[in-house]
């Protein structure tokens, strides 16, 4: 089969490798239908995860085909079409019935990771039950790529674990697939104030289009003065959605007395940690990977029309254009890239 394998930091390639074969009772064999790339992949590829080796399959988003199920699989059969969750479930481990399932004991985030991912014709994903969830008659499958990881990560790790309530006063520092993510989900719970930072002027359009009450070029203008411009004195949720030490500081400066500072980007390097200005103002600061147990509440969401994730796809390709479409998504501010979707037709 064909698929996007990483071969070492700032090397990929798109080429055949082995198609995966049922390896436990419990795998199953998806025929990739679509899929994406995360912003995760390009830290991958630039060495922030040395976890991942040489040879690895990249990619943790999709939906699909069941092509082949293990014997011990109830749930699922062959032909159905599924989503595929960023994080594998065994669903009974101690982490897993806590549905802390991102550290479950025996999967969390393996796909395009530890094994084999989505950006392949074919991926095997274990403890397929707990792993995979049954697409609804009718749905929009490209809007469904979105709930693999992004949508679940900005709402869990941004929204729940910054503790969005009605009328707090949130910023979002990045406009990138996941603030959007979080931008998107804030909405659930009425806060007063949505404002996104960034230095894209395109994607600020964007976000205003999803929400944002106001928006701030940091680029052009000095985001911790116009945040205390426009508030008593600070926010009640931060929520960084970048991965880098400008974007945290951004955040550990804007809170005020009692605020939750949520990181959610994925950070390559170590930040500088203001605790001795934090420590009095009783302020939370939580960080996490997703656990995706919020996902059947997001694909019901998404079923009645409550939440339109694919307003987040920006752009579409084919199979054999997966090194243009790293291409585009890499130089999201040039191309005016959000998500991509990768279809195999």
């Amino acid at each position: 089969m064909q698929a996007l394998t990483y071969i070492g930091p700032g090397q990929k390639t798109w080429g055949s490798v082995p198609t995966p074969a049922i390896s436990q009772p419990t795998d199953a064999i998806i025929k990739i239908v679509k899929t994406t790339i995360c912003g995760t992949d390009l830290h991958i590829l630039k060495g922030d995860v040395p976890a991942v080796t040489k040879g690895r399959v990249l990619g943790h988003e999709g939906v699909g085909i069941v092509e082949e199920v293990g014997n011990a699989v109830s749930n699922f059969k062959k032909g159905d079409r599924v989503l595929i969750s960023c994080i594998t479930s065994c669903g009974k481990c101690e982490y897993c019935k806590k549905q802390m399932y991102s550290h479950c004991e025996d999967g969390g985030w393996i796909l395009g990771h530890l094994i084999d991912g989505t950006q392949a014709e074919y991926v095997r994903v274990p403890h397929a039950d707990n792993s995979l969830y049954p697409i609804p008659e009718g749905s929009d499958e490209e809007a469904l790529v979105m709930l693999s990881d992004i949508l679940p990560t900005g709402f869990e790790i941004g929204v729940l674990y910054g503790a969005v309530k009605p009328g707090d006063i949130v910023a979002i520092v990045g406009a990138g697939p996941i603030g959007m993510a979080a931008l998107l989900t804030a909405q659930f719970f009425s806060p007063a104030k949505l404002i996104m930072i960034d230095v894209d002027d395109s994607r600020l359009e964007m976000a205003k289009k999803f929400g944002a009450t106001e928006v701030i070029n940091s680029a052009n203008e000095d985001a911790v003065k116009s945040i205390f411009e426009q508030t008593k004195d600070g926010v009640d949720v931060a929520i960084e959605a970048v991965g880098i030490p400008q974007t945290f500081d951004v955040c550990q400066r804007i809170l005020r007395p009692g605020g939750h500072l949520a990181n959610v980007g994925v950070h390559g390097i170590s930040v500088h940690l203001e605790l001795q200005k934090l420590w009095i103002q009783n302020i939370t600061i939580t960080t996490g990977l997703v656990n995706t147990n919020t996902t059947p509440m997001l694909l019901k969401t998404v079923k009645s029309g409550k939440l339109t994730p694919a307003a987040l796809i920006t752009h579409r390709f084919e199979f054999d254009q997966f090194l243009e479409a790293y291409d585009v998504f890499g130089n999201a501010a040039k191309e005016r890239a959000l998500k991509v979707i990768i279809s195999n037709t």
